[in-house]
């Protein structure tokens, strides 16, 4: 196995575990809340696991800006498996929300990887490949999470939705050994306060998804936390979040669409089964085979994506990623109670080629635009900003849900605000501009990389 296949092994492996945890939980969390105790952390075990993986993924990514990407990854996979020992070990509430917290730094350490090093191993005109296979683990993750979770609650115990973990990051590390890494780290000074500052903002800032009351209070402080960081980073020789990505032009409303986006329609498979379960009455496992219409059009768009970009550019991509999204959003905004699961399945697939297409694009641009010794955080910022985005989103889609009279007005007043965003996310796209040289430098990079 040579290094490239080995690191590729060790990606898919660590991408499966990770994403497998963030839903597998979804089906077992009734039955471990009833065994430990302490029903009022409920939300805490999901809320620690999210919050702690947003937070990490950018600094994860400038870390490896300074310390390369192998050393880590390495940690995150050692800390991902270390916290799911400990999440199968616990013995009340407050210890699964404490070490299932651990687990989402591991996690968070982890995730930027497979966009970074596929940027550092592979030329543009394959990197759309490489994030469509990503990609498919996610949505083959989603689906079959749940269902392994219940089988190991049924047959064996629910430690073993965390104990199983445990050898594939085992195996994850060990195919890791061989990779001979390509990209030399810039040596810097850690800013230390600026990662503290960051994660305090953006903590607080999440807690809003969880805390019932004084979410206002949250927002303050956080928004408050925030702009000292800013301010903070301004005078830093080596900044955690390098001015240079928020000052580029295109870069910034890259950022900004992405996030913009997220915010309007990601958070739809979050609702999309509740729909089809409780208006269509439709099963479990049928609901969740749905939003594999996403994980195809998401695959269809992004393998040729990278292609695409050395004949158009980002911006055109960008673009028809989008208006694709406004076609998705007023399908959604459609949605009533005569549509079933073709319906449905049509509109994620659509939903799935406009985010394959943005986010890929947005990832492999973050990585081209951004200097040599930036592409970590750039593209990792990128994600983040994308996460935020899901994490807000859903957060509103919720309150419209929760507030309606009836499940299928806040079902529809949800989705008319996902319209809406997503005709504010195609407004953003038209503010995104290509460099003059950004073709020619692409083609040029793209073969030197293949040759």
């Amino acid at each position: 196995m040579n290094s490239r296949t080995s690191v590729m092994v060790s990606i898919v492996l660590a991408m499966l575990v990770a994403s497998m945890d963030t839903t597998i939980m979804n089906t077992t969390m009734p039955i471990i809340a009833k065994e430990l105790g302490g029903f009022s952390l409920y939300a805490w075990s999901f809320a620690s696991y999210m919050i702690t993986t947003t937070v990490l993924s950018p600094i994860a990514g400038r870390l490896s800006d300074i310390f390369g990407r192998k050393k880590v990854f390495s940690f995150g996979i050692g800390l991902f498996l270390i916290g799911s020992l400990l999440c199968g070990m616990s013995q009340s509430m407050i210890q699964l929300v404490i070490f299932r917290a651990i687990q989402g730094i591991g996690a968070g350490f982890m995730m930027p990887f497979p966009a970074i090093i596929a940027g550092d191993l592979f030329p543009i005109e394959k990197r759309g490949k490489i994030q469509a296979f990503f990609t498919a683990m996610w949505g083959i993750s989603a689906v079959l999470a749940p269902l392994l979770g219940s089988l190991f609650v049924e047959y064996m115990s629910w430690r073993w939705i965390f104990y199983v973990n445990i050898p594939i990051c085992l195996l994850s590390l060990l195919t890791l050994l061989p990779y001979k890494e390509v990209y030399e780290p810039k040596k810097a000074a850690i800013d230390y306060i600026g990662a503290v500052l960051f994660a305090l903002a953006i903590s607080l800032l999440l807690l809003v998804t969880v805390v019932k009351s004084n979410q206002w209070i949250y927002i303050v402080i956080g928004a408050l936390v925030l702009v000292v960081f800013y301010m903070y980073e301004k005078k830093q020789v080596s900044p955690l979040v390098p001015l240079s990505l928020v000052h580029h032009q295109t870069l910034k409303w890259m950022n900004i669409n992405g996030f913009v986006s997220c915010v309007a329609l990601f958070g739809t498979s979050s609702y999309i089964p509740l729909f089809l379960q409780n208006i269509a009455h439709q099963s479990v496992f049928v609901s969740g085979v749905a939003l594999l219409g996403a994980s195809i059009g998401w695959m269809i768009a992004a393998v040729p994506a990278g292609k695409w970009i050395l004949q158009y550019g980002y911006r055109f991509l960008l673009i028809i990623g989008n208006l694709l999204l406004v076609i998705c959003g007023l399908l959604l905004a459609l949605l009533n109670e005569h549509h079933g699961f073709f319906y449905v399945f049509f509109v994620m697939f659509i939903q799935g080629l406009s985010f394959g297409l943005t986010s890929t694009v947005g990832i492999i641009g973050s990585q081209q635009l951004a200097k040599a010794h930036e592409k970590g955080i750039a593209t990792s910022f990128f994600m983040f900003c994308r996460n935020i985005g899901t994490a807000i989103g859903v957060t509103i889609m919720g309150a419209f849900l929760t507030k309606a009279v009836d499940f299928m007005t806040g079902i529809h007043h949800l989705f008319l605000f996902g319209f809406a965003g997503s005709l504010v996310a195609l407004l953003t796209s038209f503010l995104i501009q290509d460099e003059p040289t950004t073709n020619k430098k692409n083609i040029a990079e793209g073969k030197e990389m293949i040759q």
